[in-house]
């Protein structure tokens, strides 16, 4: 069967525990309630999600040779996707992030770059890779190799081919948009935070960091605002803000890769602008009610019936 989505970039094994206080001094033992692994970053997150979200999903990235690596491969194996695309790199960790989770859902992160900064994806792979009608790249930022010239080689190709491009980031600051600039006349939606967007563009408002990106060829921005909603800004002129759902907040991680996840399905199902970004913040909702950065995603159902049901903040 064909695959519905290619989820290239950024893949890291998650290191979970909640909830995190402080850390203990010196050697003591500190006891918390959970502990989780997941599959991560921007494209491994968005995958796992879309897989839930009940798209047939090609992983396209880079894991090292390792215990990480097989506890990577094996949970995307058992949500059913296309792992074939996975690059196994000898001598090199896998990707990983330790997260300590506080009280407030706050995630001060630890990482080990690994295995996603020798991956770029070869001309070779392009007919397998850029097939599916909807393209992401995930990971901008903490992709040493694919990043820059490479990345905009990679989606002029696949806008060439006829596909629909998704993009999002990670940690993105004022430099970021050295790698990112190039690759804008090639991104049909652009997903940033707010804050990432800010960043890059030096604008102070959503709407003026929008319209930079605009004028820079994206057709269509699709910001997070966190407790604030979403933000969409497309070239048609069409332009709308959605307050966020009101949820409990468990753990943050892993939400703006659920947005995606959720958008990607919408596009997927064709939904109106205005669902596709209500169903993207359910299943935002839905990951920020548990702990790693799948929690609370069961099906695209589940979803939906959330979507529906649960109540937005101010009405």
């Amino acid at each position: 069967m064909a695959h519905d989505v290619s989820v290239i970039g950024l893949y890291i094994l998650d290191v979970l525990g909640r909830p995190v206080e402080r850390i203990p001094e010196g050697g003591n033992v500190e006891f918390i309630d959970e502990i989780r692994l997941t599959v991560a970053g921007t494209a491994g997150g968005t995958v796992v999600d879309l897989a839930k979200l009940g798209l047939n999903c090609l992983a396209v990235g880079a894991v090292g040779d390792d215990e990480k690596a097989d506890f990577m491969l094996a949970t995307m194996e058992r949500f059913g996707i296309d792992v074939s695309g996975m690059q196994r790199l000898a001598g090199v960790p896998s990707s990983a992030t330790i997260l300590n989770v506080r009280p407030n859902g706050e995630r001060p992160a630890l990482h080990m770059r690994g295995a996603s900064d020798h991956f770029d994806v070869p001309p070779s792979d392009y007919d397998t890779v850029l097939a599916p009608p909807i393209v992401h790249l995930g990971g901008t930022g903490l992709l040493r190799r694919l990043d820059g010239e490479p990345s905009r080689i990679l989606l002029e190709e696949a806008k060439r081919r006829g596909a629909t491009v998704t993009f999002d980031l990670i940690a993105a600051n004022a430099e970021t948009i050295v790698n990112v600039k190039p690759l804008l006349p090639y991104i049909d939606y652009f997903m940033p935070s707010v804050e990432e967007a800010g960043a890059m563009s030096g604008r102070s408002t959503v709407e003026d960091s929008a319209k930079y990106f605009l004028d820079a060829g994206v057709k269509c921005c699709v910001f997070t605002l966190g407790g604030d909603g979403a933000y969409y800004a497309h070239a048609d002129g069409t332009r709308f803000q959605l307050p966020a759902y009101e949820i409990d907040v468990v753990d943050t991680t892993g939400c703006g890769d659920a947005f995606d996840a959720g958008f990607i399905t919408a596009l997927h199902h064709r939904m109106d602008p205005e669902t596709a970004v209500r169903f993207a913040q359910a299943a935002a909702g839905l990951v920020a009610t548990g702990l790693g950065s799948d929690a609370g995603i069961r099906s695209f159902e589940h979803t939906l019936d959330c979507m529906k049901m649960w109540k937005v903040k101010g009405r």
